[in-house]
Formats: structure tokens, sequence, C-alpha cells
């Protein structure tokens, strides 16, 4: 039968978490105006204070639990064929993947990386996306894109100027941006000095902007499916 990781024995609380889990509720009635984060913080004050005695408790708790956990997941894994626990190491594997991107972005976010620069068709869309017709909004992106295709060199060439002078300045807030990370010791972030600059020649941005339009002609395929 299929087995989904949704079935692997859960792991046990460690003791600072089974005393939030216990207190959480007293302590959000003796302190409803606050918000979830001060409440924690008010709770993991009164874990620290907490004498080592009656913290014990939570940790001896915390060591039955594991003992328990342990028998469980020995037996899970023992019903497990290899197939099976290929498929599941995989499904971890992606898991754990998407949760450190995630991390990585909200990180990135936090140190204030620049956004990215946009492309003549983003740019686009963003200045006609409320006048355009459709109901839902890939309806309104597919009218846009079919909009931009029908447009004459002419006629896309302030988007694309628009394109370039983006590209400018993430560069500039780029090297700023990189020089802060520097003095933080986030060396890890700056990009490889190796990538040599590109030549933005007009055939290169025809190319560029023919490769993006088909990339978002797929995406919105793939909305309507």
């Amino acid at each position: 039968r299929g087995i989904s990781s949704d079935e692997r024995p859960k792991r046990p609380l460690t003791a600072y978490f089974r005393f939030l889990k216990e207190h959480h509720s007293a302590f959000r009635q003796k302190n409803p105006e606050m918000s979830n984060m001060d409440l924690v913080k008010k709770i993991a004050g009164a874990w620290k204070e907490l004498p080592a005695s009656q913290k014990q408790v939570y940790e001896e708790a915390r060591k039955t639990d594991w003992q328990r956990y342990a028998e469980q997941l020995a037996a899970y894994k023992a019903q497990l064929s290899p197939a099976q626990a290929a498929a599941l190491k995989e499904e971890r594997r992606k898991r754990l993947a998407k949760r450190r991107s995630f991390r990585a972005k909200r990180e990135m976010t936090v140190l204030g990386k620049p956004k990215r620069p946009r492309s003549g068709f983003n740019i686009f869309v963003s200045e006609n996306f409320q006048e355009s017709k459709g109901i839902s909004p890939v309806a309104k992106l597919k009218q846009l894109f079919d909009t931009w295709q029908k447009l004459s060199i002419s006629q896309k060439q302030p988007y694309l100027q628009l394109a370039e002078d983006d590209k400018v300045r993430y560069e500039n807030e780029m090297k700023s941006w990189e020089a802060k990370m520097v003095e933080l010791g986030r060396e890890d972030l700056i990009r490889s000095r190796k990538q040599k600059p590109k030549k933005n020649t007009a055939e290169t941005e025809t190319a560029k902007a023919s490769s993006r339009e088909s990339k978002a002609k797929s995406k919105l395929k793939k909305s309507e499916e």
C-alpha cells in the first residue's frame, strides 16, 4: 500500500516546547492584549527563571517520549519496501529544499537585497493590468501577452528602455548592498567576480525578450490547464 511521510512518527517536543504548550493558554488569559511574539517572549522568560528541579520534570518527559518515538520509528521503517523508502527519502529531500529556499528568500528580504530588474514585458503588464480586459488574473495576463506580441519594435522600445534603466538601478544597488554584506562578514552572499559582464547588443536584447515571452506563454498555458 502507499505510505505517506505523514504516517511517520512525530518527533517528541523538547523540554522548553512542552512548557510552552502547557502554559500558553494560561499566559494568554493573563495577557490578552499581547501579540503572539511578545507572549512567547514572556513565556521564554518564565522558562529561564524556572528552577532546575522543575525543568527536570519536562526533561524526563521528553526522554520517555523519545524512547517511545525511537521504537515507533523503527517499526515504521521496518514496514517500508525499498521503493517506498526511496520515495519517502526523495519526498523529504524536496521538502527540506523548499524550506531552505524559503528561509534563504526571507533572509534576503531581511538583509534588504535589491529587487531584481524587471523585463520590458513585466513593466508593460504592471502599467496596463488594471485596465486590461478579463475576469480572472490569468485571463488578464493572457490578454496582455497577446497585446504585447502584436506590438511593433518601436512600440515596445519605451518598455525595453525602462527595463535597461532598471538593470542599471539594480547593478548600482547591488554594488552598495554587496559592500555592506562584506562589512557584515557575509561574503557568501556576494556574486562571483569571475562572471564577465555580457554585451547588451540589440540582437541580444531581442533574443532575450523573445525568450521571456515564450516562458510567459508557457506559464499561461499551465495556469489555464
